[in-house]
């Protein structure tokens, strides 16, 4: 489990980090670089989920040495399905890491959600839903399991 204290805003418990494929930890179906490494570590401490339409079909291939449950659904409503997952794991509980405007619904269930601009760009109208912008998966990555930029990013 990863706990933050934010001031003004007290504790947050997570054991669940929910995160998009494309646009997200992968760029035109391909996983970045470092991110499974990254996926291991951040395993330590929480449950990770990797959601997907898998608009490219890769992500069984590319996910297939990776330490993290990999949930897909159909390509339509897709928005809907995320909800439902981060629902079903208790978005009380749940970092929620995207990119695109499907990712918006699991962004409202969330605890806490990272918007991340990578090599596809990112929905403008998800940054207003995300309690965080990160300019890259690295970066979410980093400020997951620094709590201090956690505090800082989100305190009152």
């Amino acid at each position: 489990m990863l706990t933050y204290e934010i001031p003004g805003r007290g504790k947050i418990e997570i054991e669940n980090v929910v995160l998009d494929y494309n646009g997200t930890i992968a760029v035109n179906g391909k996983i970045l670089e470092d991110i499974k490494e990254l996926i291991s570590e951040l395993k330590e401490y929480v449950n990770v989920y990797i959601l997907t339409a898998d608009t490219y079909g890769t992500v069984k291939e590319e996910c297939s040495d990776i330490e993290a449950e990999v949930l897909t659904f159909p390509k339509d409503n897709a928005g809907e399905y995320k909800k439902q997952i981060v629902e079903k794991l208790n978005g009380g509980r749940t970092v929620c890491v995207g990119n695109g405007y499907n990712d918006i619904s699991m962004f409202k269930e969330s605890v806490l959600s990272i918007a991340v601009i990578e090599g596809e760009g990112a929905s403008g109208k998800l940054l207003t839903y995300a309690d965080i912008v990160a300019r890259s998966i690295l970066e979410a990555f980093e400020v997951i399991l620094n709590k201090n930029k956690i505090k800082a990013d989100l305190r009152n």
